[in-house]
Parts: C-alpha cells; sequence; structure tokens
C-alpha cells in the first residue's frame, strides 16, 4: 500500500535553498551548485512526504489478514524496521531502527504495513519519543491491537554535529493500552529486543 502525496511547493523550496546558498556567501551559479536547489527541493519532498498524514489511515485501509479469532496469536512483533526522520528543533536527521510489538485486537494486518506505518509517521519534523507515541497510539486507536510496545533506537544528527559532536544512540520506549504496565510490558519489551531493565 502506498502512502496518499503530501503536496509539497517544490518552488518555494527552490527558493528557499537558493537564499540559504546566498545567505552562507555561496553562489548557486557556481557550476556544482547550479541544480542543487532543484534537488534539495526533491529531497524535501521525500523526507517530509508523511506531513499532513493521518497513520492511523494506514492502518485502517490496509487490508486485514484473514485470520480466526484463535489464530492471531497472544504477541505480534516485528523488530529492527529501520527509518529516516528530521529533528525538528535543527531539521538535521536522526535515523535508527524500531521494533513493533503488539497484542491483536479484532484484526491483524500484514507485516508489510508495519513497515508502512512507521514510515508514514517518521516522514516528518519531530522528536524521537513522538515516533514511538504515535506509533502506538495508531495500532491501538485503530484497533488492530489492545496493546502496543515501541522500542526506538536512532542515533541524533543534532548531537552528532552540533554540541558534544558525539555519534551516541538514543533510545526510547513507548507502550499504551495492555503492553503499557506490568508483566505485559516486561515481556513484550524482551520480545522487542530490549533488556532487562525492570
Amino acid at each position: 500500500m502506498t502512502p496518499p502525496t503530501v503536496i509539497v511547493d517544490s518552488e518555494a523550496l527552490t527558493r528557499a535553498v537558493h537564499d540559504i546558498l546566498v545567505a552562507v556567501g555561496e553562489d548557486p551559479r557556481r557550476e556544482g551548485l547550479v541544480n542543487t536547489p532543484e534537488r534539495v527541493a526533491e529531497l524535501f519532498t521525500e523526507l517530509y512526504s508523511g506531513v499532513g498524514v493521518d497513520p492511523v489511515g494506514v492502518l485502517v485501509d490496509a487490508r486485514p489478514v484473514a485470520t480466526e479469532d484463535n489464530e492471531r496469536g497472544e504477541l505480534v512483533a516485528m523488530r529492527d524496521i529501520s527509518f529516516h526522520s528530521l529533528c525538528e528543533h535543527h531539521l538535521l536527521p536522526f535515523d535508527g531502527v524500531v521494533s513493533v510489538v503488539y497484542a491483536p485486537g479484532d484484526r491483524i494486518v500484514g507485516l508489510g504495513t508495519l513497515v508502512t506505518l512507521v514510515e508514514v509517521i517518521s516522514r516528518r519534523p519531530q522528536l524521537q519519543e513522538r515516533v514511538g507515541e504515535m506509533i502506538v497510539h495508531s495500532l491501538v486507536s485503530s484497533g488492530v491491537a489492545v496493546g502496543a510496545l515501541a522500542l526506538i533506537s536512532a542515533v541524533h544528527g543534532c548531537v552528532a554535529y552540533r554540541g558534544p559532536q558525539q555519534k551516541l544512540t538514543t533510545i526510547t520506549v513507548a507502550a499504551e493500552g495492555t503492553l503499557a504496565k506490568g508483566t505485559a510490558r516486561h515481556e513484550a519489551l524482551m520480545l522487542a529486543g530490549g533488556e532487562d531493565w525492570a
């Protein structure tokens, strides 16, 4: 399933990149930079393709996997879905992997739909914590899950290229519904590949 395309003002982006090049003292007419504003506008169209897209719609619109009630299992997990996003404070990239665990609700969706969900959510300026919160909330509020947990590990450009200038790994956990507390949360965290932090 392909998520809907957001309409981006490519001309405005092209002008903005041109202005940035001028502002930092570069000549946008220089041979190596002649097409850079257009290329960056194309890149931004891709990087921000999740803006305005409701992630719950990805799950609601997905074709459910045909199962009987007793075939859904207790937990469904998919580990190490790679993603790329942009920090909303500096517009620098952060990327890493997310592992998603959910307790099925009234239906299950294909594993590829989980990947699409992560892609749609990550393609917007935001915080790593919000990526996890949006994933679990989308799964639960859509009815696909009665509980969900997301374990995210990422490296942030704003830490690597400014401030401490280190490629440090940030780990966040988000959980909602039946996997938010107690033994169920612990089991989901272990299934996601987390350490025994309890």
